[in-house]
């Protein structure tokens, strides 16, 4: 088993050392993009260190209205309650568009996108040897308990 690697760099190299591949890239990508590019969003970050030793009291909070434009916060230090410091580090995530070069986080879920993605998942079920897996494989926005479990499910078939 071999990871972190770019196997589209070398994919035919890598299909001939393994009997099954799992592809967890952009699934357009895989397919050279033959029938176009499937739409992103993707995120842009602040990080702010603040001198006061708790913000928010949790370590995310989800920001669901128009103002303030960032989505969410995460505050570092709740995720280890043994931490005590008199200063806190906080992270804002503000939607930003996708271009070639930024990480796409979420799908666009519009008729166009459905289409594509639906044409592109016709074509990777003809790749036998090929599991495609996660977010950007399966163009699906999975919360990490779902890809976990996702990934869970599919190892168990497989073993």
């Amino acid at each position: 088993m071999k990871t972190g690697v770019d196997y589209l760099k070398d994919k035919l190299a890598w299909d001939e050392k393994a009997a099954k591949i799992v592809y967890t890239g952009r699934l357009d990508e895989y397919f050279g993009f033959s029938l176009g590019r499937l739409d992103w969003r993707s995120l842009r970050f602040e990080v702010e260190t603040l001198d006061q030793e708790d913000f928010q009291h949790n370590a995310v909070v989800n920001y669901t209205e128009r103002e303030p434009a960032f989505t969410r916060i995460t505050e570092h230090k709740h995720f280890d309650p043994s931490l005590k410091c008199k200063k806190t580090v906080i992270t804002k995530e503000y939607p930003d568009s996708f271009e070639e070069g930024k990480i796409p986080y979420y799908t666009i879920n519009d008729d166009r996108n459905t289409a594509l993605s639906g044409a592109y998942k016709v074509m990777a079920n003809k790749q036998p040897n090929v599991i495609f897996l996660g977010r950007l494989a399966e163009y699906r926005y999975y919360d990490m308990d779902d890809s976990i479990l996702r990934a869970m499910e599919v190892a168990e078939s497989l073993l």
